[in-house]
Parts: C-alpha cells; structure tokens; sequence
C-alpha cells in the first residue's frame, strides 16, 4: 500500500482500535508553548510588593527554601492566583474552540454570541435577588444562565429547520445586549453595597482567589475536559458538513447538544470563579490555528494559547493595578477590529 502524502509531516499514534495523527508543527508549538507557560509562571510568581528571583521561587515550589516568608508569599498567596490564570484560560480557549467549530466562523465564540453574558445575567440574579455569594451556588447559577441563553439563541436561529452560524452569531450578539442592559438594571435596582459588590466582580478579577477556590474548579475542569476530547473527533467531522458527518455515522444532534453543554458549562466556570473575562474564548483558537497552521479544531493548542495569554495578561493587569478583565478587554478588543477587517478583505 502506498502513502499518503498530506501535505505535512504528521506522527501517528496507535493504541489497541484508537489512532490519531498529530502533526509535527503542532507538538513544537505545543512544547514551546508549555515552556513559556512555565517561565512565565515562575516569573509571575517572583512579581510584587516583595520581589523573589527565580531561584527563590523555585526553591518555595520543591520545599528546598527554609524561608518562611518566601513558602507562604509563593505557595499560599501567589500559587493560586497564577494557576487560575492557566486554568481560566484553559477552559475559556476550549469553550471558544468548540463554539467556532460548531459554528465554522472565526466570531462564533461564548463572549460574542452572549452565553458568557448569560452565565453573568446567572450569577447576577443569584447575587442581587436570592442573595447568595457561595462559589457553588454561582457556578450552578451561570450553568443555567448560559444554557438558558443558549438554548434562546438556538432557537431564534433555527431557519427551515437548519442553524445557520451567521444567523446564530447575529442572534447571540442581539441576545446579549438584551441580557447586558437588564443586569445593568438589576444593579441598578439593588442595594448600593451589593451592586459595587458585583461590579467589581464583573471587571474579572483573579485577585483574591485562594486554594478554596481553586480546587474544585480543576476537579471540575478534570471531569469535563475528557468529555470534549471524547466528542472532538465527531465536531472535527461536522466541520466537513452535517449531510458529511452523517455519511461518516456521526450523530451530528448528539455531538452539538454535547457540544454546546459543554462549552457553556467551561464559560460558566470561569465566570463564577473569577467574573467573566472576554475575548481569550475568541483569540485563543485562531492565534493556535495560525501557529499551527491548522484547519480544524485545534484543542490542546488552543488551550495553551489560552493559558499563556491569560497568565500574561493577569501578569500586566498585576503591574498596572487592573482587574486582567480590562486588560483582555483592551487586547481583545484590538484583535477583534483586526479580525473584522481580515473577513471584510476576505470575502470582497
């Protein structure tokens, strides 16, 4: 039998009846990505009112340091706050991956099309109305809000019985201003302390987070990771075409309903542990795609891209005393105005 030439240097993997080719350029990108992601971990760790040098920081991490100040400045004030950076941005840049997938459009993402607005419309009226703070009650609170608003979004889109993905983002945006103005109403309507309250946490912020929030967000990032890699395969298929997929013996509604459940549900994370925090869910795949030169969906990529610019961007946001909201807001919004225009010169 003969190769085939695909036109790129690829690795294949067996494994009993699964295999999978990665490509080459891909596993480099992949593992100068996670060596950024290290340097620039250790070196966020180092920043602040008591600087440390890497060696410092290095030696609280392995237990090597005997100085107390230094274990308790890295491990229990500085750790958490740069590991939720990588973990946020882990799971906003596969949530974005999934959504422009689904949708095939570089702007199909959570932030765009108004689910991560949904998810704070969640948390808001879980705060301002029934008057509860705790994590779990807000994550459960921006899980319903962002499937609530996802499944409104779905079915303002559906024309003759298909979902066109231009429609969907044009629904998503208009939804999403409907559900921005209504929680400036909540906030305005509510106690003055409650409202500040919620403003501040609207801006994402990772400041302030301890190991008690940590830990259940990677146990529940753990769970649902697998779960997109699992259905990774069928979403790569329908790329191709829902008539195509079918050819193939993908259940095209299955994958889609998983699909979007578990894209609202990664948003919905981020957004009751740290408020919600634009833009990474959107770059983060494209800027993996033109890394890796890839033209499909790209998830371990992608969620490196994400973890790197969210730890850079708190880094920066830590430097200029701003909640890293702003900063990616700032950053993403330029992408954005760039991208627009790229499509604008693409399709005249």
């Amino acid at each position: 039998m003969s190769a085939i030439d695909l036109g790129y240097r690829a690795v294949v993997l067996r494994r009993g009846p699964v295999s999978g080719l990665i490509g080459v350029r891909s596993i480099v990108v992949c593992g100068i990505l996670v060596v950024l992601i290290l340097g620039l971990g250790i070196a966020s760790l180092g920043i602040g009112t008591y600087p440390l040098s890497p060696a410092q920081v290095v030696g609280a991490l392995l237990g090597t340091d005997d100085d107390t100040r230094t274990r308790l400045l890295v491990v229990t004030w500085r750790l958490p706050r740069a590991l939720f950076a990588i973990a946020c941005g882990v799971a906003l840049a596969v949530s974005g991956a999934i959504f422009q997938s689904l949708t095939r459009n570089p702007l199909g993402s959570p932030d765009i099309i108004g689910f991560s607005t949904g998810s704070y419309t969640g948390v808001v009226l879980m705060t301002l109305v029934v008057g509860s703070t705790g994590y779990l009650d807000r994550a459960a609170a921006a899980v319903v809000g962002g499937c609530v608003t996802a499944a409104i979004v779905y079915l303002l889109s559906v024309s003759r019985g298909t979902v066109r993905s231009f429609r969907l983002i044009i629904m998503g945006i208009g939804v999403g201003a409907l559900l921005g103005s209504l929680n400036s109403a909540l906030m305005i309507s509510s106690d003055v302390d409650a409202a500040m309250l919620t403003a501040v946490w609207a801006a994402g912020s990772l400041y302030g987070l301890s190991h008690a929030q940590l830990w259940p967000m990677v146990a529940l990032l753990v769970v649902m990771l697998p779960v997109v890699a699992f259905i990774a395969p069928g979403l790569r298929q329908l790329e191709l075409g829902d008539d195509a997929a079918h050819g193939l013996g993908v259940r095209a509604r299955r994958v889609q309903a998983t699909a979007v459940i578990m894209g609202v549900a990664l948003t919905a994370l981020v957004t009751a542990a740290a408020g919600p925090i634009s833009f990474i869910a959107l770059a983060a795949p494209q800027v993996a795609r033109r890394l890796t030169r890839g033209s499909g969906l790209e998830l371990v990529p992608s969620a490196l891209v994400g973890a790197f610019l969210l730890l850079a961007s708190d880094v920066l946001a830590a430097q200029l005393g701003f909640p890293v909201g702003i900063v990616t807001v700032s950053v993403g919004g330029a992408y954005l105005v760039w991208l627009l225009a790229a499509e604008y010169r693409k399709r005249t």
